[in-house]
């Protein structure tokens, strides 16, 4: 009511109070699981597409137990998501050289060893369809028989957008926590992002989802996510010399050097600076705990006795130059 009030928003849609939305429900009880059935409570036994032989064998052990069962409905089909209690031994954590991870939109991602993900854009490739889907959907008689054989092809198209982001994250992210035991990426704002001009494609690539991903899966497979702070000059600064850029816009992508001269691709940099920072943790007297306080600084990234730190607070600037020293 406030901002509708002070001429920010619209006036406020009362909705009621409910727990979970009109697609979802949640059950608890007595659930078995069989080779390809799931008996839940008040339903009934129900046919799986997939296979449950993996979820069988782990509570036939005794390693896994049954909580509850969720129910939901995605267009026209149905789903059903198990909470379970599984016994998960600690992997052993692994070591190595960080891997600094710089997201973006013209690449998906651009990893410091130079290697480049395109994402597939599931809702760039898609818009114009979904658009003519949602103008038949809008001529349609509310509640009519055509009206719902619309919305149900508009549901599905939706649907396959998701399932064709959601499984390209699935992938990148599991490729990453396999194989990468050390892996910096920067805490982006998308919450910003998306209420920007950019909102459409920032959230057509979800980065919120794989940073989210990334961080459980590297638990499961004993890797380690560290996270450079919003304010980080990854992609102003020179990966070679250090200098910082006033700005850098998104028109330019490459990052030209005034000081070394170096010419690099703007992701290839800035990954390169995320490496670097994560060096300087792992480094730093207080490597081993990460959210602690590196060579004495609050944004950590600092190393004790190193000619060149990646702290941000600690550099000084010469007035009337860009050039900054340590």
């Amino acid at each position: 009511m406030r901002n509708w009030r002070q001429k920010r928003a619209r006036f406020p849609r009362f909705k009621r109070k409910k727990h979970m939305d009109d697609n979802t429900a949640r059950l608890t009880g007595s659930i078995r699981v069989f080779p390809r059935h799931v008996q839940l409570p008040r339903i009934g036994k129900v046919r799986t597409k997939e296979w449950t032989d993996k979820l069988l064998a782990l509570l036939e052990s005794n390693k896994a137990r049954i909580l509850s069962a969720t129910i939901s409905r995605e267009a026209d089909r149905w789903y059903v998501s198990l909470t379970c209690e599984v016994e998960r031994p600690d992997p052993p954590q692994r070591e190595g050289e960080p891997m600094g991870i710089d997201l973006g939109l013209s690449a998906f991602l651009v990893l410091s060893d130079g290697t480049r993900i395109e994402a597939p854009k599931p809702l760039a490739k898609s818009l114009r369809l979904l658009r003519r889907r949602s103008r038949q959907l809008f001529r349609k008689q509310r509640g009519s028989k055509n009206w719902q054989k619309a919305s149900l092809r508009l549901a599905r198209l939706h649907r396959r957008v998701q399932n064709i982001r959601r499984d390209f994250l699935h992938q990148v992210t599991t490729w990453l926590a396999k194989t990468k035991p050390v892996m910096v990426v920067e805490d982006l704002n998308v919450r910003g992002l998306a209420r920007g001009p950019l909102s459409r494609p920032v959230a057509d690539v979800g980065w919120g989802t794989f940073r989210r991903m990334l961080e459980y899966k590297a638990g499961w497979y004993g890797a380690r996510v560290i996270v450079a702070p919003t304010h980080f000059p990854s992609t102003k600064r020179c990966s070679g010399c250090g200098w910082v850029a006033p700005r850098m816009p998104l028109s330019l992508r490459t990052f030209r050097c005034p000081w070394c001269g170096l010419e690099i691709d703007r992701d290839l940099n800035a990954a390169l600076n995320l490496r670097q920072y994560g060096l300087a943790v792992l480094s730093g007297p207080t490597g081993s705990s990460p959210g602690s306080d590196a060579c004495g600084d609050r944004l950590c990234g600092g190393t004790v006795g190193n000619s060149r730190s990646t702290s941000t607070r600690s550099l000084k600037q010469e007035a009337g130059t860009g050039r900054l020293f340590w």
